[in-house]
């Protein structure tokens, strides 16, 4: 999965979500630029490098929360996947999935599973796999193999309750980083990720992608 706008809409737009709602770019972190992105903001992607510094110090605490939508990785290269499940069926109350597509599907049957039996699921379900490699020619590069070893991870970050959530396939718990609300989720969701980029102040390769209102 590429951290691009026009591959997150066309995949989620084949699995239900409305073209009220998209995944933009954010251009850069100074206030003028976040003031572009248009509002409400209901969830953040982040895509950074897999390196020593940036996977070596943990940001945040890990915290079991039942009502969070969580799902184990347990499939190869399918963090970008993760993390747009994450950030979209985390926001059920305030987007309305069409309920003919294969979205709403997969939570109806997932929603009372632990993380761990959601992932078997998602390993047998072959309706994600249809909708990537539709999405994918939209797409600038290649698409890996789920063996090949990728460089880079993606992660999501959503508010619910008061509070800021990192959803990580890779850990074992939803990560929660604080206070934020729904109106101020992009703004607060920078500061973490501004603490990503200060474990490995070399490298560049950060990408931020919103959930926001089309």
């Amino acid at each position: 999965m590429e951290s691009n706008p026009d591959v997150m809409n066309k995949y989620m737009s084949n699995l239900g979500l409305p073209s009220s709602w998209q995944f933009s770019d954010v251009y850069g972190f100074d206030p003028d630029l976040l003031a572009i992105v248009q509002k409400p903001v209901m969830a953040v992607s982040l895509l950074y490098p897999l390196t020593d510094k940036t996977d070596k110090t943990e940001i945040g605490k890990p915290s079991t929360d039942n009502e969070l939508y969580f799902v184990k990785q347990t499939i190869g290269n399918a963090c970008g996947t993760m993390c747009l499940i994450h950030a979209v069926l985390n926001n059920m109350d305030s987007i309305e999935l069409d309920s003919t597509k294969h979205l709403v599907k997969f939570y109806e049957a997932t929603k009372g599973m632990s993380p761990e039996e959601r992932a078997n699921h998602l390993e047998n379900d072959a309706e994600f796999g249809v909708a990537h490699e539709e999405s994918a020619l939209e797409g600038q590069t290649k698409t890996p193999g789920k063996d090949e070893e990728l460089k880079c991870h993606f992660v999501a970050f959503v508010h619910h309750k008061g509070n800021l959530w990192e959803l990580d396939g890779r850990k074992d718990a939803p990560i929660l980083h604080g206070p934020t609300t729904p109106d101020t989720l992009l703004e607060d969701t920078v500061v973490v990720v501004k603490k990503f980029m200060e474990r490995d102040p070399e490298e560049l390769n950060f990408t931020v992608v919103a959930l926001n209102k089309a």
